[in-house]
């Protein structure tokens, strides 16, 4: 941790970019590290995957290390958003360089390198780095590009699904100010604090009221409408039947990740969205 002189009036900058990059590698880590994790990668088993591990995962967040570091360089400079969009793409080419071609971490380049030059713009703003100041930051400097980039017809898996089926996109996410973030995620992982949960269950608690909540496009590409209201169910009858807090949570988890292997659904924007609470978390944000 690095303070920095400020001027009068103003907060004094509590986070280096190094810190911050180093906030969000451990951040992936973290939601690597969940499990039972319902079809995702983890270090217990693959999901419902048969192309990765979490060897591939650790490879990729290995070669993400100096993105999340230059995204906060830029944002604390105010950069605009074609330079931000540059960084991730470059960033995106070492994945696939450090994974064989797999696609381990495209939706939290985009996702958590936004949050890093947004936790950089914060800090030279002279404000502290809380979650109100840190979205308010995402969106007054880079609002109107990522509205902007919504006009654009994705490619990608996600996002074809998400006009399919007339789903909000991680684009749309972006540009709301990434609302199940700090709607969602953020209040959720208070209220696990102060329940008592922490660590794998506290987690665990966040993850199914994000999956609740998401439109995650990754689920609807591999199982359609039908697939994400099943996500979306098992998700609310977790939460209805008491969370996290219950002795058998772990176990009930488990049996949903079975379910979710079993239809070879896959939430990767949920994993991202925990790995972006996660990230505030790392930097203090979330009180």
């Amino acid at each position: 941790m690095t303070a920095l002189l400020s001027r009068p009036g103003r907060v004094a900058a509590a986070f280096s970019p190094a810190h911050i990059g180093r906030a969000a590698t451990l951040a992936l880590h973290d939601e690597l590290a969940l499990a039972p994790k319902p079809g995702l990668v983890s270090f217990e088993d693959t999901g419902s995957h048969d192309d990765m591990d979490a060897h591939t995962f650790m490879r990729s967040l290995l070669a993400l290390r100096s993105y999340f570091t230059h995204m906060a360089e830029l944002g604390a400079a105010f950069a605009p958003f074609d330079a931000l969009e540059r960084s991730g793409i470059e960033a995106e080419a070492r994945m696939l360089a450090a994974t064989g071609g797999i696609n381990t971490h495209r939706g939290a380049i985009f996702m958590l390198g936004l949050l890093c030059a947004a936790a950089g713009a914060t800090q030279a703003d002279g404000l502290a780095l809380s979650a109100d100041h840190w979205r308010a930051a995402l969106q007054q400097h880079w609002g109107a590009a990522l509205q902007a980039r919504c006009a654009r017809a994705s490619v990608l898996s996600g996002g074809r699904a998400a006009r399919q089926y007339g789903l909000r996109s991680a684009s749309e996410e972006a540009a709301l100010g990434l609302p199940v973030l700090f709607e969602c995620a953020v209040p959720a992982w208070r209220a696990a604090q102060a329940r008592g949960l922490s660590g794998q269950r506290l987690q665990l608690q966040v993850f199914f009221q994000i999956m609740a909540e998401l439109d995650d496009c990754n689920i609807a590409h591999r199982g359609g409408l039908e697939g994400l209201a099943f996500a979306r169910t098992e998700a609310q009858r977790f939460l209805m039947n008491g969370g996290a807090t219950r002795t058998e949570a772990l176990t009930d988890a488990r049996e949903i990740h079975a379910a979710f292997v079993a239809r070879r659904l896959s939430p990767g924007g949920c994993a991202d969205t925990l790995s972006a609470v996660c990230l505030l978390h790392r930097l203090g944000a979330l009180g």
